[in-house]
């Protein structure tokens, strides 16, 4: 998937920002829901905001 320019809410307001979507394929008799989801939202985190893998926070 690639990054694109989108429109998003924020504050009330309308911006534009860019999105990407992100996936995840596993075995679901092996890997719970949760913790997939878990994994995509800490991916999602470190994306938005690479000073976090550099600090460890």
């Amino acid at each position: 998937h690639k990054i694109q320019e989108r429109p998003v809410a924020i504050g009330g307001k309308v911006e534009i920002r860019p999105m990407m979507y992100l996936a995840v394929s596993y075995d679901h008799r092996v890997i719970d829901g949760k913790e997939a989801v878990t994994f995509l939202v800490r991916v999602k985190e470190n994306l938005e905001d690479p000073a976090r893998l550099v600090l460890d926070l």
